[in-house]
């Protein structure tokens, strides 16, 4: 697929040198420096030197301390408490959290997470009666509740209080409970707007534990499930986020909970996690519990006190993203068959695509596989229950939750954010749906974001790449949004040696420049340019720089994001 390499804006040149000789570093990585907003040495020590102590005073944040105090009292008075949480990874690592923490301090306490299919998304008239039915009084919400105005007012009328932790945007009313801890909310003057789901679960235990002076270690251990929230939930690693990231690596790379163990040995990683091999390898086996069967199931196995509870845990949730690779497989293949064999389909600004037997739990993941491959916005709907259900996924730049309100009076409803979102309809309207989405969408979308970008960090020479450089590059980590592992370019290169196709359609090369050392080079999925590579006139890259590791030997290594030959 054709990509657009777009170079980033050039910082302040005279706070770039100034930071470079503060720092003795190249001004290339003063640059990146200046663009994540470090401006002097003492931030730079921040940056590269996260610490614990950065966190914010979690009573910062509104409607805390009613929070605690409620808890206390329930505690001290022997009341039923159910933690309550979505059922994706954000919502389970928060109840997992939150239920792990506060099952030391009190006995009567349980879990709830909603069935995807039955009870759908956020806080159910199911839940409410189950905590009614087993005499829960206290209701903590996790990942999900912060527009459930008519669930908490139905609560209230069964006598259950409910406190809400959630990172999503408030509506124009907050619920009643007693307490709603949302650093988005209006009136909140938190300093760290973008914390997950679980995230706010440990920002509860770490009010408790400041309150009642309990030691810091009760409520790092459980940081390696916060950076599994973090990385699976894809916020921004920037500010708090970055701490609680760093410090959550390095427990799930040294002490992690038993259930991120079991975990781990399955994917057949065991160490040097990144927040790149949560995404691909943790977050999907944790999310295949609710897609295919029972979230609880994830709970479960990140509870779990034993280590054969937990491999056997483990185990059922292999067999269950096992199952769920099989049906984003064969439900991807026929969707994409369904645009081949539709040539008005292929040509399309969007894409629709209806199956009323296609697996509910996977459209999300076929809607991002698909927009993937077409790059642009994509919808994938099944039949449930009666009702057409969807997900979508857009495009950088492309407001897909303002296309989908430009079709509302088609839809039954729907909701989610700029870049994703889920919808439901009845199925007559699907085809009038279909015509109608694409039709807004060519209407509003520019040629330019139908075509994939690749941000330049920097264009340098090959030789600017020393161990050094490579080093202090390494600190920049943990990567992800808002801090994305810096994508280089470097003009005129040469092929050192022939290159040659490894795996499927991945090409393997050395490439070089005058006076400058011989790189190894990865380039997955460009196997088709290995004969233009090959003829010994320069061409163009763009790369990640990573560290390869082959039985003891580690050399630096880069990933080929992009080719241009002349």
């Amino acid at each position: 697929m054709e990509k657009r390499w777009v170079a980033q804006e050039k910082a302040d040149a005279q706070t770039v040198d100034k930071l470079s000789k503060e720092l003795n570093i190249d001004e290339v990585l003063a640059e990146m420096l200046v663009r994540r907003g470090v401006h002097s040495f003492d931030e730079a020590k921040s940056f590269f030197r996260p610490d614990i102590r950065h966190l914010h005073d979690p009573f910062l944040m509104k409607s805390m301390p009613e929070a605690i105090d409620r808890i206390e009292r329930a505690i001290a008075n022997k009341e039923g408490i159910l933690i309550y949480g979505d059922y994706d990874v954000d919502g389970t690592t928060a109840v997992a959290l939150t239920y792990s923490f506060f099952k030391e301090f009190h006995s009567n306490i349980n879990y709830y997470i909603p069935d995807r299919y039955n009870e759908g998304y956020g806080i159910s008239t199911q839940g409410i009666d189950y905590a009614h039915d087993l005499g829960y009084s206290l209701i903590i919400a996790l990942d999900c509740g912060i527009k459930s105005i008519d669930k908490v007012a139905y609560a209230q009328e069964k006598g259950i209080d409910f406190i809400i932790c959630d990172h999503h945007l408030p509506g124009d009313e907050i619920p009643d409970a007693i307490a709603v801890l949302d650093p988005k909310r209006a009136d909140c003057n938190y300093p760290y707007k973008e914390l997950s789901g679980c995230g706010l679960g440990f920002k509860l235990i770490q009010a408790y534990a400041d309150k009642n002076k309990l030691p810091q270690e009760k409520m790092e251990a459980y940081l390696d499930l916060v950076a599994v929230s973090i990385a699976s939930d894809i916020v921004p690693i920037t500010g708090e986020n970055r701490v609680l990231a760093y410090f959550g690596l390095q427990k799930l790379n040294k002490n992690p909970c038993k259930g991120l163990q079991a975990l781990k040995e399955l994917a057949g990683k065991t160490d040097d996690f990144t927040i790149t091999d949560i995404v691909f390898s943790i977050g999907p086996r944790i999310n295949a519990a609710g897609r295919i069967d029972d979230a609880k199931k994830a709970v479960q196995l990140l509870i779990a006190d034993s280590t054969e509870l937990a491999e056997d845990a483990g185990f059922i949730i292999n067999l269950k993203n096992a199952e769920r690779k099989e049906f984003d497989s064969n439900i991807t293949e026929q969707a994409l068959n369904m645009i081949l064999n539709s040539p008005e389909m292929e040509h399309r600004k969007s894409t629709v695509v209806f199956n009323e037997s296609w697996h509910k739990g996977v459209i999300g993941i076929v809607a991002s596989r698909l927009t993937e491959k077409y790059y642009r916005p994509t919808i994938v709907l099944t039949q449930s229950n009666g009702m057409v259900s969807g997900s979508a996924r857009s495009v950088v730049g492309y407001d897909l939750y303002e296309a989908l309100c430009e079709c509302s009076d088609l839809l039954e409803q729907f909701g989610g954010h700029k870049y994703a979102a889920g919808l439901t309809m009845k199925p007559e309207n699907v085809e009038a749906f279909s015509q109608r989405f694409e039709e807004v969408v060519a209407a509003s979308i520019t040629d330019d974001l139908l075509v994939q970008e690749v941000s330049i960090e920097a264009e340098i020479d090959l030789k600017v790449i020393t161990p050094k450089f490579f080093r202090i590059l390494s600190q920049f980590a943990p990567f992800g949004p808002q801090n994305m592992s810096p994508v280089f370019r470097s003009r005129n290169v040469y092929s050192y040696a022939y290159g040659s196709i490894v795996g499927n359609n991945h090409l393997k090369m050395q490439i070089r420049q005058p006076n400058s050392p011989i790189f190894d080079c990865i380039a997955f999925g460009f196997g088709e340019e290995l004969e233009q590579i090959n003829k010994g006139k320069p061409f163009d890259v763009c790369y990640t720089i990573e560290q390869n590791v082959w039985k003891d030997r580690k050399n630096i290594q880069l990933n080929i994001k992009g080719i241009k030959t002349y």
